[in-house]
């Protein structure tokens, strides 16, 4: 007998686990475990040599009554645990993207990515390393490299399988490589034939012996996705959102009545303000020294007020937030992001997506719904316990935590198609019950050809997609290679409005963002508040030494995509007295953009003073090398980065298909 008679049977958590590429060969992280609490990093996000550590998931094994509550975690030091990892490259081997088929009315049938690769070739197109099994404690080494995979003739390592010191399942993903077979450039953000990437997902599996009692856990899903750009920032509506607003509308779980306003009702709104620090639209509009900065102390006790006298500042605040209900377009709502409908090349006089609800992203219906009975003062304001470790949680509090932290570090909109997941995650038949996902058995393989187009028809249809998962088979609905999405989808792409909004994937793809020089000069007590002050308020664009040109910039994106600075934590303000700058402060660091560099700074100073920025009139360097220069005299730089004019800001465009 089990020397605990209730555990009876025994599941995986996360049920879909998230881990993030990076080209860091031996320095990692942990993906969160607690919501709203990022991972501690120590020496930040990248090693000694600027490489981009992995993100890696972390499974655990919990022991469940006959009646499905949770007993405890199951570990390795009272088990035998075998684990089993089946994980799968299938994007080239799929359907373009154009928009989410799920838009009613809306969609349009893709057709094959790599159409001229016909029959059995297409195999070729699948980077499929097949299945690992590990276990034991402390277990890594060559035999766990998911590797064997090929992309035609060209192996493409996914990644590697290890356990931790409880013999807990640890995955890391791949490097964040990604290739053209024969070596075209990428000209589009989701759809470049011949190209693949490392990214991949596919099932986690194990058989758990704990005494004589054998158990199949429920499986898990795990999910490699790019790099988080936005470490500690979260989107307005997360991808927990999304499916929570599902499982409530199928009645897989039961919605209370009543919100409660720290839990259901401020993460709305702290997250608007949050994201000033990787858009400078939401830093006007919501940031620090905003009247709309919903982190002041002031506002906020005034929004957790449930009585009549604060009525009116509830009912103004909620008409400012698009209607997910209504089928009209609500361009000056929020959030200022855009939707799943927007894209310039399909508003024309036959897809009139302008008029359309989805080219805005709204709230969930759950979300709206509490924002309403906030509106209302029909709202609890009770604390929800706080927690500094799993361990100091109940384990089913733990359980509940793995799944919302993972699900909540991603994106719940818009998917177009999106970063980490997409548009199949809110289809009912994805899934088998709140948080897990239906999972095809180990000896069916996915399939890959549903015909020359994907109409959605076939694709919610019996036998369609969207029944099951397999190895593969989530990330293969997004962009290909990962890099010219991400390079592609920014913000404030109508030139007619001063601000950079609407925004696509801010929190993970930065904007605009505030410099290692710019807080090093706040900080700088021995400066008057106005010059602290313009420091502070000066933002840069995340992509600023990328080519402006479309297809140049989307392919140094492939190659140099961890050069890029991560945005991050850092102590609020010293000398803070007035509380002009906020307590927290989020500040690009690790940037590796201008190491290298041999411009000198008399150099940058006359090119600074040219009229024509590229080249620059009168000097023989281009504006690339001044940019690159920015940090190459560490005395000087400020003088150089921090005087440049706003105008110069780019607003980059998305490419056409």
């Amino acid at each position: 007998m089990s020397q605990d008679p209730t555990i009876s049977k025994c599941a995986i958590y996360p049920a879909i686990g998230i881990a993030r590429v990076g080209n860091a060969p031996d320095d990692f992280y942990l993906a969160p475990e607690i919501p709203g609490k990022p991972t501690e990093v120590e020496n930040g996000y990248k090693d000694n040599e600027g490489r981009v550590k992995k993100q890696v998931a972390r499974f655990r094994i919990y022991g469940l009554t006959e009646n499905g509550e949770i007993v405890k975690e199951i570990t390795a030091e009272e088990a035998k645990i075998e684990w089993r990892v089946h994980v799968a490259n299938r994007k080239a081997a799929w359907y373009e993207f154009i928009n989410a088929l799920d838009l009613e009315g809306l969609a349009i049938p893709p057709q094959l990515r790599n159409k001229a690769i016909k029959h059995e070739e297409r195999k070729k197109l699948i980077i499929d390393p097949g299945s690992r099994s590990i276990s034991g404690q402390n277990s890594q080494g060559q035999e766990y490299h998911l590797t064997g995979g090929k992309f035609f003739d060209k192996e493409v390592p996914l990644g590697e399988i290890r356990t931790d010191e409880k013999g807990r399942l640890l995955f890391f993903g791949g490097k964040g490589d990604s290739a053209s077979k024969d070596e075209t450039p990428a000209t589009t953000f989701a759809n470049n034939d011949g190209w693949h990437d490392d990214t991949s997902d596919g099932s986690v599996r194990a058989t758990v012996t704990l005494n004589d009692l054998t158990m199949e856990a429920e499986p898990a899903m795990v999910v490699v996705a790019p790099p988080n750009y936005g470490q500690g920032l979260y989107s307005v509506v997360t991808l927990y959102d999304v499916v929570v607003d599902l499982f409530y509308r199928q009645q897989w779980l039961e919605k209370p009545t009543q919100p409660n306003f720290w839990e259901h009702i401020y993460p709305i709104f702290e997250r608007l303000t949050q994201i000033q620090w990787v858009n400078e639209g939401f830093f006007f509009l919501f940031g620090h020294n905003s009247p709309s900065d919903f982190t002041n102390s002031e506002l906020r006790d005034k929004l957790a007020d449930p009585s009549e006298a604060s009525k009116p500042d509830r009912q103004y605040l909620f008409e400012w937030f698009r209607n997910p209900n209504l089928d009209t377009h609500q361009p000056v709502k929020i959030p200022p992001f855009y939707g799943d409908a927007f894209d310039e090349y399909l508003n024309d006089s036959k897809n009139d997506f302008k008029s359309d609800s989805k080219v805005d992203l709204a709230v969930t219906s759950t979300q709206y719904y509490w924002l309403k009975q906030w509106k209302e003062g029909n709202f609890s304001t009770e604390q929800p316990a706080t927690y500094q470790s799993l361990e100091e949680m109940p384990p089913k509090l733990q359980t509940e935590a793995l799944n919302k932290a993972a699900l909540e570090e991603c994106l719940g909109g818009p998917f177009h198609p999106g970063i980490e997941l997409t548009w199949t995650m809110r289809v009912a038949s994805m899934w088998q019950k709140p948080f897990r996902l239906n999972i095809l058995p180990e000896w069916k393989k996915p399939k890959d050809d549903f015909g020359s187009y994907l109409a959605p028809k076939i694709a919610f249809g019996s036998g369609g997609p969207l029944e099951a998962s397999g190895p593969g088979t989530l990330t293969r609905w997004l962009g290909v290679p990962w890099q010219t999405d991400e390079a592609s989808c920014l913000s404030g792409y109508d030139l007619s409005t001063y601000l950079p909004l609407p925004s696509f994937w801010a929190v993970r793809v930065p904007n605009q963002v505030l410099t290692e020089n710019s807080y090093a000069r706040l900080q700088d007590s021995q400066l008057n508040i106005a010059q602290r002050l313009k420091h502070f308020d000066y933002r840069k664009d995340w992509l600023r030494i990328f080519d402006l040109d479309y297809k140049k910039r989307i392919n140094k994106m492939v190659k140099e995509w961890h050069e890029l600075g991560i945005v991050a934590e850092f102590k609020g303000a010293e000398n803070n007295q007035e509380g002009f700058f906020p307590n927290r402060i989020w500040v690009e660091r690790e940037s590796s953009l201008f190491v290298g560099s041999d411009t000198s700074f008399e150099q940058v100073r006359r090119a600074e003073k040219a009229s024509d920025p590229s080249p620059f009139v009168g000097s023989d360097i281009t504006f690339e090398q001044v940019r690159r220069a920015e940090k190459a005299e560490e005395g000087d730089r400020e003088l150089v980065s921090e005087e440049r004019p706003r105008r110069e800001r780019p607003v980059f465009g998305r490419g056409e298909l």
